[in-house]
This record gives C-alpha cells, sequence and structure tokens, in this order.
C-alpha cells in the first residue's frame, strides 16, 4: 500500500497530550532543497528524519499526562528527538529518510513513538492529468454546468 509523503505544514499529535484533539504544526527545517506536491515545486519541504528538536510550530501539545503535578499536568515542551519508521530507500541531500504518514516521533517525556502523523501536510490539486483520467459523465452529473474539455483546455495552458 503506498503511503503519502509528509511535507512541511503536515499536522502532528501526541498520545499523552491531556487534550486528545491537541496538534501542532510540522515545519521542516533541515532542508531547503526537495519539494513534494505542488505544482510549481517551491512549497511544501519534504521531511526528513533529520527535522528534529524544536521543530513545531507550537512546541506543545498543550499538557501532558506524563507530568503530573498536585495542580495538574505541567504543560507539554514538545521537542522531537527521533523520528522511526520513515521510507528507508530514499536518502535525501541532508543525509534523512523521507518522513512518510505512518512515522512516528520521540520526546524525551513521552518517549519514543509518542507523536504521530495525524495529516501528511500534502493538499490534492486538480490538474490537467487529472482530468485526463476523469470519467467526463460523471463529471457532467456533479456539476451539470460544468465543461470538462474547456477545464482540461485551461488546466493544461497553466503547465
Amino acid at each position: 500500500m503506498e503511503k503519502y509523503v509528509v511535507v512541511d505544514g503536515a499536522t502532528c499529535k501526541c498520545k499523552f497530550s491531556e487534550d486528545p484533539s491537541a496538534t501542532d504544526i510540522l515545519v521542516v527545517k533541515s532542508q531547503k532543497k526537495h519539494f513534494a506536491n505542488d505544482k510549481g515545486a517551491n512549497k511544501k519541504l519534504i521531511a526528513t528524519t533529520k527535522d528534529i528538536n524544536q521543530t513545531l510550530k507550537s512546541g506543545t501539545f498543550g499538557k501532558c499526562t506524563l507530568q503530573p503535578t498536585s495542580s495538574g499536568n505541567k504543560p507539554c515542551m514538545a521537542t522531537i528527538t527521533l523520528w522511526d519508521d520513515p521510507y528507508e530507500k530514499v536518502t535525501l541531500s541532508n543525509q534523512g529518510k523521507i518522513l512518510i504518514e505512518d512515522s512516528k516521533a520521540g520526546c524525551p517525556i513521552g518517549g519514543p513513538k509518542c507523536i504521530e502523523i495525524f495529516k501528511h501536510g500534502q493538499i490534492a490539486e486538480l490538474g490537467s492529468q487529472q482530468m485526463q483520467k476523469a470519467d467526463r459523465d460523471v463529471l457532467k452529473q456533479i456539476n451539470p454546468l460544468l465543461n470538462p474539455d474547456e477545464l482540461e483546455e485551461q488546466l493544461s495552458d497553466c503547465y
């Protein structure tokens, strides 16, 4: 089964957060050369195993259930120490392995694999290739005002 590559802007969550819905955004700081997902190849940097330390936008998942005090749990200070389960077949120029949606990170408090990728960060973009593969009858049923041939022509002009 194919897995998505994790890119800058991916959403992460920690299994030890007091708030199970608390998330933070991964910021790729380890490299500025390799991109994925966007047609211009200049927006979505690929995340690697070298994206460690303070690489989360807010640096917290709220309060940490592993740090109880008499007045409640201490705030999480998310510091990624290690990434597990990357895509092993490719090493980028920063000597990091590509992170995929199943990769997990560890922190000094939660230990290995306590931080998971909640959303990989990639966003679907409509392009001429998708239009060529699309079923014209289905497109007309979904939106009868859409002319698939005109849209495909306009998209091919963009590339």
